[in-house]
């Protein structure tokens, strides 16, 4: 009686440790996800924060302002052709 005793204990001891283990891998694995999700977003901010310190040196040439004017404001320089897609 005593032995049946112990092998219920045991198994449920077991079965609790297995059931544990399966819910911490769960949770580790969700915290691996947000962490690679993390990185990611972070990957990107740093993309754009160069992009935009690339911006910010270049910000005050005279190559960029005649793109910006070109692209933004539909300014040309005089006597220049302008050619327009009428497809579009």
């Amino acid at each position: 009686m005593k032995k049946r005793y112990k092998r219920i204990i045991i198994f449920f001891i077991a079965v609790y440790f297995v059931y544990t283990l399966i819910a911490q891998q769960k949770t580790l694995n969700t915290y691996k996800a947000s962490a690679n999700l993390y990185a990611k977003e972070l990957q990107q901010a740093k993309q754009t924060k160069q992009e935009l310190l690339d911006t910010k040196k270049n910000i005050s040439s005279l190559d960029y302002i005649e793109e910006i004017a070109r692209e933004k404001l539909d300014m040309y320089l005089p006597n220049e052709r302008v050619y327009v897609d009428i497809s579009k």
